[in-house]
């Protein structure tokens, strides 16, 4: 690697680790249902409207990246970004936090629709998988980090200003400033888009390319089942083994651990063996963790599944979203929109899982994050490098 991709790929690496703000939504809906009296249902509203955004900018901010590039788009993305994590500073109530929540999302949809392709412009070709999970890699860092700052904001143990575990909002938003500032000076040279740029009309006509289609349901569900765990883990050590919220919350952590060891890791395997053996690795991975979730009455038990879906659902999302990107080589801001949108999977599983969960207990949840699973099982034959 030059000197000059290193330079560049440093503040592109930062800006991973901002986009991984989104999964603090996972702990903080836990401690806000908890601090507001909420049921599931009604807590779960808060991870499934930060996704909800997904569907609704994704698409747009592939024309928009047409318009104004990549990196300005990544800019724009943190500032929205920088806001909702100011405005919890200011209180909990339930309006503050979905305001809040809400533009977590929406920054965070710009974010992840222009970041991806921002890395094709700086590492390309058979590299770009590899490359975008080590991005993963540097996200989980920011995702495994956040319930233990509001696990130990909530129990005093740092400096709080009197916010509690709503300290994570500040100490990201810094780290957010720092990501904007550094990629706001670094030159990168970006491709001119050829012809006229896509229509509306003409985004959604590329999900009638069979690959493009099923690899949007394929990000769907790998979403789906990552918030789906992010926010179930706890409640399944706090409904099976009697732990406390603030016990319960290492769960969380445990997850993004073992996806931060898989988006390390990853980013080797994918160099040197094919990305289909990997891809079918994982899902074995992720199938043994749903029965132990389901079954499981331990604690030793729940920990391992949420280790294993956490190595597992590490590099579904840059095995997916590189197959889509190279099937369709001059549509890459349009694909890379639809693809987006595909998280808006994280808004449909909390939901259903919300209500399952409430009418028959955690393993109703379970169930339904074993759906996507089944689904994945069946994307395999779809990959062809």
């Amino acid at each position: 690697m030059s000197k000059n991709i290193k330079l560049t790929i440093i503040p592109v690496m930062l800006c991973f680790f901002a986009m991984g703000f989104v999964d603090l939504v996972g702990i903080a809906s836990n401690y806000v249902k908890e601090d507001l009296a909420l049921n599931d249902s009604t807590a779960n509203i808060f991870p499934s409207l930060v996704f909800f955004w997904f569907l609704i900018f994704s698409v747009p901010t592939g024309m928009l990246m047409n318009k104004i590039g990549r990196k300005n788009t990544v800019l724009l993305s943190l500032i929205v970004t920088m806001v909702s994590l100011l405005l919890p500073i200011f209180g909990e109530t339930f309006t503050i936090m979905l305001i809040s929540f809400s533009l977590l999302g929406i920054g965070n949809a710009l974010m992840q629709t222009s970041l991806n392709p921002l890395v094709s412009e700086v590492i390309g070709g058979s590299n770009l998988a590899s490359t975008l999970t080590f991005g993963q890699f540097v996200k989980a860092i920011a995702s495994f980090m956040a319930p233990y700052i509001a696990m130990w904001g909530a129990m005093a143990t740092i400096p709080s200003f009197g916010l509690g575990w709503r300290v994570l909002f500040p100490i990201y938003m810094i780290i957010g400033v720092l990501a904007s500032l550094l990629l706001s000076v670094t030159s990168i040279k970006e491709e001119k888009i050829e012809g006229k740029p896509s229509t509306f009309s003409e985004c959604f006509k590329l999900l009638g390319k069979p690959i493009v289609l099923l690899s949007f349901l394929g990000i769907m569900c790998h979403v789906g089942i990552d918030v789906g765990t992010n926010t179930t883990a706890p409640k399944l050590l706090m409904e099976r083994v009697g732990m406390t919220l603030n016990e319960a919350a290492f769960a969380t952590s445990l997850y993004f651990i073992f996806r931060t060891i898989g988006c390390l890791t990853g980013s080797y395997f994918l160099r040197v063996i094919k990305s289909k053996t990997f891809f079918l690795i994982s899902i074995i991975m992720m199938s043994v963790s749903m029965v132990g979730m389901f079954f499981g009455e331990s604690k030793i038990v729940l920990y391992i599944a949420m280790a294993l879906v956490g190595y597992g659902n590490s590099n579904v999302f840059s095995i997916i979203f590189s197959q889509a990107l190279l099937s369709v080589p001059e549509k890459k801001n349009e694909v890379s929109g639809l693809m987006i949108m595909g998280l808006f999977g994280g808004t449909v599983f909390p939901l259903l899982m919300g209500f399952a969960s409430d009418a028959v207990g955690q393993v109703g949840a379970v169930v339904v994050m074993a759906i996507g699973v089944i689904y994945l099982f069946t994307y395999i034959k779809n990959i062809k490098h």
